[in-house]
């Protein structure tokens, strides 16, 4: 299931499951390790082929240095898939920074992507999140300082790196398989991971403008899958912070996402009812029926 590549003259590793029905292929969030994925994985590997990768500087991924962005990231999918000798169309998922990816990689190879899902996708209209003014919500996370702490921790050895962020489990990632638990401890603590990740957001907002700026989407079946607006809102109440200022960011996200389902005049939009923006986490039957829906309409089509 877990192998290598070598794409680019580096190693990549690479998930792979299932061996008929149509390629599904996953590209995970900014940091994201495939292995949150599991679950979905597993379920959907029954009637498809399922591919996943890390992209450079994740898990056990080489990286050089190198310039991170969504043209690289849709670049390595196209020659993962020549690799693996999958010439037929795939269905594409893309949660978060992968979902960005993921509508760059449709625009330049509409021809290869059979159907796309966005699961709480970066929207190609992301600097409207900059707008905002939410104080106490970005007083301990600005991007200037978690840049600043990528650009530290890449520089630190794995048992440093160990001994600063503690790296913990959420409660979702606790009912994982213990030995996906034990990997997605290791992901966090790779010096790597945080070489990719500062590279990736240094760039995303100008990726977003390119990918905006390639010309009308295709006609490529799209469904839109957003968070729980509530959800969310009354998860971050409970943690102490700011109703107005949660109100604000999520409103503007939920519209950001309604928004992708204009992409595509095959679209749809749904919302997770109990999810945060780790949809295939809090709701991976969500994801699993959504799928499944898709590839039924395939076979009858």
């Amino acid at each position: 299931m877990r192998s290598f590549v070598s794409l680019n003259n580096k190693r990549m590793e690479v998930f792979q499951k299932g061996n008929h029905g149509t390629p599904i292929l996953i590209l995970t969030g900014m940091g994201c390790s495939f292995d949150e994925w599991v679950e979905v994985a597993e379920s959907l590997s029954k009637t498809n082929r399922i591919i996943m990768f890390h992209r450079p500087g994740l898990g056990e991924s080489e990286i050089e240095e190198e310039i991170r962005t969504t043209t690289s990231t849709m670049e390595e999918a196209h020659h993962l898939l020549a690799i693996l000798d999958i010439a037929e169309p795939v269905i594409m998922i893309g949660h978060s920074y992968g979902g960005l990816c993921a509508q760059h990689f449709t625009k330049v190879y509409p021809h290869k992507v059979r159907a796309l899902v966005l699961v709480d996708s970066t929207s190609h209209d992301l600097e409207k999140l900059d707008t905002l003014d939410l104080p106490i919500l970005n007083q301990n996370s600005s991007d200037k300082e978690w840049l600043e702490d990528c650009q530290t921790y890449a520089h630190l050895t794995e048992e440093e790196l160990r001994k600063i962020i503690q790296p913990v489990l959420t409660e979702n990632q606790k009912r994982l398989p213990m030995p996906v638990q034990e990997r997605l401890i290791n992901f966090q603590q790779k010096p790597y991971l945080y070489k990719a990740m500062k590279s990736e957001a240094e760039n995303w907002k100008a990726d977003a403008k390119i990918i905006k700026e390639l010309g009308p989407f295709p006609d490529t079946p799209l469904l839109v899958i957003g968070r729980d607006k509530e959800y969310v809102i009354q998860q971050g109440v409970e943690e102490g912070l700011p109703e107005s200022e949660l109100m604000l960011l999520e409103n503007t996200w939920e519209q950001l996402i309604k928004e992708q389902a204009k992409l595509s005049k095959k679209s749809r939009v749904v919302f997770a009812e109990k999810s945060g923006h780790s949809v295939h986490l809090d709701r991976p039957d969500y994801i699993i029926a959504a799928i499944q829906d898709i590839t039924a309409d395939i076979r009858l089509n």
